[in-house]
């Protein structure tokens, strides 16, 4: 005891075991580097863990939130596309000039054997069996069959459809019969000498009373005259989308408009004389 605390002394006073201490120290560090590594690695282990999980956890909802904004992106894209064929059909419309009425597809039978779409408006709006029906580009088919709300639409590509028709650049007469490819228009019976040529407009040609004159219905294709043959081979495409369409227009033609406001109990509108009757437009 004495022993010691003369040494304490000693050592306070005159720093002569401040040599040993190092020494001692250097010598029991590793000691405490070992004891403590416990503790050290069971710290670092919590802490990566949490970062792997916090990580993990900011990953699903990063992915959460990249997918609703994808979602909202593509309705967004949907929507603008539903506004830009609403304009088109809109300006299709404006320039039939006549009384006409937006209806949407349900649904669509692109059978080879029968191509026609069902729309969503029937005999309630005053829908009519062989009534014309358009997109925003040109002629799509004419009415078959009505329902009350709904009406079944035969598409021109079908291989029972036969629509009078006329080239744009000369008036030639013919019809376009449907193949029942959805891309393809035959013009059978048209002679060999036969003033049409490859990229030719087809239009209406009001024969038969359905179509008006003058709307668009397709584009020469093909055109090939064979050497001995009576007939040349004629194919056109259909300037209608019919494959991809989501809206129609329904056309009422003047005669038919005429029937049907004077069928209707509704009070007329006077006019002036001089002025015709603006285009009518519903949805």
């Amino acid at each position: 005891m004495v022993i010691s605390l003369a040494l304490m002394v000693m050592d306070h006073r005159q720093q002569h075991l401040e040599t040993v201490r190092s020494v001692l120290s250097a010598i029991t560090y590793p000691l405490h580097f070992i004891v403590s590594l416990p503790q050290s690695g069971g710290r670092w282990l919590s802490e990566t863990f949490a970062t792997r999980n916090r990580l993990a956890q900011e990953n699903r909802n990063l992915r959460k939130e990249n997918l609703l904004l994808q979602t909202r992106q593509q309705k967004m894209a949907s929507l603008e596309a539903e506004n830009v064929r609403m304009r088109e059909l809109l300006d299709s419309s404006f320039k039939v000039g006549e009384r006409v009425l937006i209806a949407e597809l349900v649904s669509v039978d692109l059978d080879p054997y029968r191509q026609q779409v069902l729309i969503n408006k029937g005999s309630s709006s005053g829908v009519y069996p062989g009534q014309p029906v358009l997109d925003a580009n040109a002629v799509m088919g004419q009415v078959t069959h009505i329902n009350r709300f709904s009406a079944t639409v035969l598409l021109i590509t079908d291989a029972r459809h036969a629509l009078p028709i006329q080239v744009n650049r000369n008036g030639l007469r013919t019809v376009a019969m449907g193949t029942g490819r959805i891309n393809e228009l035959e013009l059978p019976h048209l002679p060999n000498n036969a003033d049409i040529e490859v990229g030719d407009l087809l239009t209406t040609s009001g024969l038969g009373g359905v179509f008006p004159p003058g709307y668009p219905v397709a584009e020469v294709t093909s055109v090939v005259r064979e050497p001995g043959q009576p007939f040349a081979t004629v194919q056109a495409r259909p300037r209608a989308h019919l494959e991809r369409t989501r809206e129609a227009l329904l056309v009422w033609t003047l005669p038919t408009l005429d029937q049907f406001e004077r069928s209707q109990p509704t009070e007329a509108q006077e006019q002036p004389a001089d002025q015709p009757p603006a285009a009518e437009v519903e949805e």
